[in-house]
């Protein structure tokens, strides 16, 4: 009997699974003409018509981002004859951020990233397939240097279950650069964190030594590899990365625009 890698099953699982909730629950019909961004001490506030959005804690909705304020407003306008919210990470993160209903202080998520390291998809190469392990060490290895070259640590891959050891202070400096955003970025790393099971492809990501798509793939590596002896269900796997991309592009997004470069003051007169 033939078997069917696990994760190649549970990712068509989940991509067929999402195709049917969204066929058969209806998503509510657009019910507004225009959007807007209005602003106010430093703030900035979406509108749908003349009615500002709200959380769906029913707080009001604002981020301190004009080109945020402006890409939010952007997944409204985008959204045709309903409104599918699934495919609107900006909003759902900023009200994420806003509502906070799990309590997260700006310390719970830089513990969660930081030992994240200790199950990072890159640092676990294949102990069985050779033809595989050789792939992740070219693809992967450069990752793993830049980032330690890039954060002053010494990560290296293992090819067996056992947890990596990290040298003294690795935990102190990636703690250190993840500290220096705000809890806004920060949530923005933890949705990418979650997407791509990776702090160092999402690191490399927000430093843009690589590219959302080529970090995508680079997660994907061993689902890839095995596609190529499984064969590939186009229509499933396709949507699956697809919806990964986006996912990953709206996180470097809801980093890049909640940095301090973003951020324009005017000088007081």
């Amino acid at each position: 009997m033939i078997q069917v890698p696990s994760r190649l099953l549970n990712g068509i699982r989940n991509t067929v699974y999402n195709i049917i909730i969204r066929k058969y629950v209806a998503p509510p019909k657009r019910f507004y003409r225009k959007t807007g961004v209005v602003s106010s001490n430093g703030k900035y506030e979406i509108t749908l018509d003349q009615r500002k959005l709200k959380t769906p804690n029913g707080s009001p909705f604002y981020v301190e981002s004009e080109p945020l304020a402006i890409a939010i407003a952007t997944e409204w306008d985008a959204q045709k004859e309903v409104v599918d919210r699934s495919s609107m990470h900006l909003t759902a993160l900023s009200s994420t951020v806003l509502d906070n209903p799990n309590h997260l202080q700006k310390a719970d998520i830089v513990n969660y990233l930081v030992n994240y390291l200790n199950t990072d998809a890159v640092l676990f190469h294949s102990g069985g397939e050779a033809a595989l392990k050789n792939l992740q060490i070219a693809e992967w290895d450069p990752i793993i240097d830049w980032f330690n070259k890039r954060f002053q640590v010494q990560l290296s891959a293992t090819d067996g279950l056992e947890i990596p050891n990290f040298a003294p202070g690795t935990a102190m400096n990636i703690s250190r650069y993840l500290s220096s955003y705000n809890e806004a970025a920060l949530h923005g790393f933890m949705f990418a964190v979650d997407t791509i099971k990776s702090l160092i492809l999402t690191c490399a990501c927000v430093d843009r030594f690589i590219s959302p798509e080529k970090a995508v793939l680079l997660a994907r590596l061993e689902e890839e590899y095995q596609q190529g002896y499984w064969g590939r269900v186009e229509w499933a796997h396709d949507v699956q990365q697809l919806d990964s991309q986006a996912r990953l592009s709206a996180a470097m997004l809801m980093v890049h625009f909640n940095s301090s470069n973003v951020f324009v003051k005017q000088k007081s007169l």
